[in-house]
């Protein structure tokens, strides 16, 4: 799936919030190993960075658009393009961690302790995935996606997988682990017009976009729209209100 950084990065504060606060969570003081899995542009890596800077830090991503923008900052790290699904290591992290990236794999009842056998004795694990499946945005995406001529292409489109906390806890409890696990809601306020499409536009609307061709895509980015805009509807300042839930872990070996 191709991304655009500078779509995604429309709302790069807010993207990047939950990076430092992920990372202000995690224990560990002097790592020697540090790996940001779906690094993107490279905004979480240089939270990691910030945290650590003696750490010897890597930055993966499948998408080269994400990198080449990650390459031109000024972030040391040496960056790793790789799709997440099939990525493995020959030698383990003293912290392996992800910002907004997990909720893109499947199966994660497998890929968890996976990637946990990637973490050293005493390393840490941590994530964080939005956990908004519920939401206006997203329920109103599905009916869009199930209410008009373009169904057919639309009724295998990835979505998010995200588990409960509950599902985490125990995971990790079977990997030996010790989890710190939380959901926080953010009140997104967003401006100008469109201001939620803009926001799922970067994310969670591009595999439908993208199964869809020229009229086709344009009418159901219409109906969404429409759809969106009465969920969602703009203050008379201009802003427009977006709660958020995203869903932390850390988990420590």
């Amino acid at each position: 799936m191709v991304w655009n950084p500078s779509v995604y990065m429309a709302y790069g504060d807010e993207r990047t919030r939950p990076a430092v606060e992920l990372v202000a969570r995690i224990r560990s003081e002097k790592p020697a190993r540090v790996i940001d899995l779906g690094c993107g542009p490279g905004n979480s890596t240089a939270v990691l960075a910030a945290r650590w800077p003696d750490a010897k830090l890597e930055g993966l991503d499948s998408s080269p658009d994400m990198l080449a923008q990650a390459r031109h900052s000024e972030v040391r790290a040496e960056w790793i393009e790789a799709d997440l699904a099939s990525w493995s290591a020959q030698e383990r992290y003293s912290v392996i961690f992800s910002n907004a990236t997990l909720q893109w794999l499947a199966d994660h009842q497998a890929l968890i302790p996976r990637l946990m056998g990637l973490v050293e004795p005493g390393g840490t694990f941590a994530f964080q995935v939005p956990h908004n499946m519920g939401a206006p945005s997203h329920v109103l995406m599905r009916e869009a996606a199930a209410a008009g001529p373009w169904v057919a292409k639309l009724q295998n489109v990835r979505e998010v997988a995200v588990l409960s906390p509950a599902d985490y806890f125990e995971i990790f409890a079977a990997c030996g682990a010790r989890a710190d696990i939380w959901e926080t809601e953010y009140l997104h306020i967003l401006e100008g017009e469109d201001a939620v499409y803009k926001w799922v536009s970067a994310t969670g609307l591009r595999p439908f976009v993208r199964a869809l061709d020229n009229d086709e895509r344009d009418g159901f980015v219409a109906d969404y729209k429409r759809r969106l805009n009465s969920a969602y509807p703009p203050r008379q300042d201009g802003k427009t209100l977006f709660p958020f839930k995203r869903l932390f872990a850390v988990a420590q070996l």
